[in-house]
């Protein structure tokens, strides 16, 4: 049996040939069947994401043989020819196979260290597998482990504790001005793709109320709706800066549409109270001298980047510290899978003896007609003793062994000394 992990990612494949091998989730069974039928894999399961597509399994033939079943496979599934993602793909087997897995769940091969999505996307391709019977007691095994890394990697580091896109900086950056968001006001200046990113994020942390303003008012009505907030005129956003808390400016105007004097007349009328200006349009939408008026808080795209390359050097080093848990549970899975070998060499072997001592004592009890049953039980009761005592030390031993690297090696050398591949051939 061979744990394996074939697929390709952003890592090694662009988004085009990514998009063309996707398998949608409620298309995942297919593919599975697919390769249930025509390769010999024993258990098996699809990852497949914007970023990734991925096959983990067991394999009972050679890897070689399996890496070929699992590409034809999903070239014939998705009507992609084996030559345009051949060179573009990954495989890995034991110990690796198992630490791509970990890592993959923990979010660090993701192409945002330690986004949460991926984690909720293996859970459902595992629990899509399991439905359909293919996966067993191996890959059971791995995916519950990985759970369990992932959890502990999000807990024991601060691998997803800081904002690493501009839209999450900026909602970071708003609770370091308010502290808690809850019940706080956003006011978006235009329909910029970055600006509605940056109000799903402060929705998430509490904002309730949202007004937005576009030159185009059907846009601005439209973008609204979808947040459940009311649309104004454009003319009117500075009027409705008064009661905001925050703002998210994004529009494509030529020159600056707030200046420092209207942010003055703006907080006067707020009696001073503290606004969070996000200015993310390129060419600037807010005059820099905002900044300057007393509570008036102003950051731009180069401020809010700033923040995301220092956190995402703090993330990787909580990362490095997020590696060597992961390297501990792939040690610990690979004692668990080792251990799995010396079951059915101990099961047996404590055949064979048995069958040997049952055999050896009936031919005794045969010479000795006058015995009463009781000397009988004595005689048999002492010949299992003999046999476990005998046994206690190799199993021991062979037990302890098997958590070893070199394992697999004394369970070898015992089958042969014992004669035990001869008795199931």
């Amino acid at each position: 049996m061979e744990i394996l992990v074939v697929g390709l990612s952003h890592k090694t494949a662009p988004i085009e040939l990514r998009e063309r091998l996707n398998v949608p989730e409620p298309d995942l069974p297919k593919p599975l069947e697919m390769m249930g039928e025509s390769t010999d894999l024993v258990e098996r399961m699809l990852v497949a994401t914007c970023n990734r597509v991925e096959v983990y399994a067991v394999s009972e033939g050679p890897v070689e043989g399996a890496v070929e079943g699992i590409t034809d496979c999903l070239a014939t599934y998705r009507n992609v020819p084996k030559a345009d993602f051949l060179d573009k793909l990954y495989t890995y087997t034991a110990g690796e196979a198992v630490r791509h897995v970990f890592r993959v769940a923990s979010s660090l091969d993701s192409m945002v260290v330690g986004e949460p999505q991926i984690l909720g996307q293996v859970k459902t391709a595992y629990s899509i597998a399991q439905a359909r019977e293919a996966t067993g007691i191996l890959l059971n095994n791995l995916l519950e482990q990985a759970f369990h890394v992932a959890k502990r990697v999000r807990s024991e580091t601060g691998i997803a504790s800081s904002a690493v896109s501009v839209s999450s900086a900026a909602v970071e950056l708003a609770r370091k001005i308010f502290g808690d968001l809850t019940g706080r006001s956003v006011l978006i200046l235009g329909a910029g793709e970055m600006a509605e990113l940056a109000l799903r994020h402060l929705l998430d942390d509490g904002v309730h109320s949202v007004l937005v303003a576009n030159r185009s008012y059907d846009r601005a009505v439209a973008l609204a709706r979808q947040f459940h907030g009311r649309a104004v005129t454009f003319e009117s956003f500075r009027q409705e800066m008064v009661g905001a808390d925050i703002v998210i400016s994004a529009t494509s105007a030529p020159h600056v549409i707030l200046k420092k004097e209207d942010m003055q007349a703006i907080i006067q009328q707020r009696r001073h109270r503290p606004i969070f200006l996000i200015d993310i349009a390129d060419p600037r939408d807010i005059d820099p001298g905002c900044n300057a008026v007393d509570n008036v808080y102003l950051y731009n795209i180069d401020d809010l980047k700033s923040v995301v390359e220092t956190n995402l050097k703090e993330r990787k080093r909580e990362a490095e510290r997020a590696e060597v848990i992961i390297d501990r549970e792939v040690g610990v899975y690979l004692t668990w899978l080792r251990s799995l070998d010396v079951v059915p060499t101990i099961v047996s072997l404590r055949q064979r003896v048995e069958q040997i001592r049952g055999a050896e004592l009936q031919k005794a009890l045969g010479r000795m007609d006058d015995l009463t049953p009781e000397q009988r039980e004595v005689i048999s009761a002492m010949s299992h003793a003999m046999v476990n005592k005998i046994l206690h030390q190799p199993m021991t031993e062979l037990k302890r062994r098997a958590a070893l690297q070199d394992g697999h090696l004394y369970t070898s050398v015992l089958r042969r000394l014992f004669g035990l591949e001869e008795k199931e051939k």
